[in-house]
């Protein structure tokens, strides 16, 4: 089974996922938006979102296979006005 890293940038810091996951490449896609939401959900309890940050994964030869914002893992509903 493939083996991924889920690295959490910021555009200036990098925050490395050292042990990385296995997984069919088919979960890559719901795993990244999984964490991208997981990561999101913890700000917003502390009363902030920063949508700054992505999350790139890479395979075991350090290949980028995909790239998720936080910014594409959630839909932004604004009341009327």
């Amino acid at each position: 089974m493939p083996h991924y890293f889920f690295h959490l940038i910021d555009g200036t810091d990098v925050v490395l996922d050292p042990d990385g996951v296995e997984m069919a490449a088919e979960a890559v896609v719901d795993a990244a938006l999984f964490q991208a939401r997981d990561c999101m959900a913890a700000d917003v309890k502390e009363g902030r979102l920063d949508l700054h940050y992505r999350i790139d994964v890479h395979d075991d030869a350090g290949k980028l296979v995909h790239s998720l914002t936080f910014e594409d893992a959630l839909e932004i509903v604004s009341p009327p006005r």
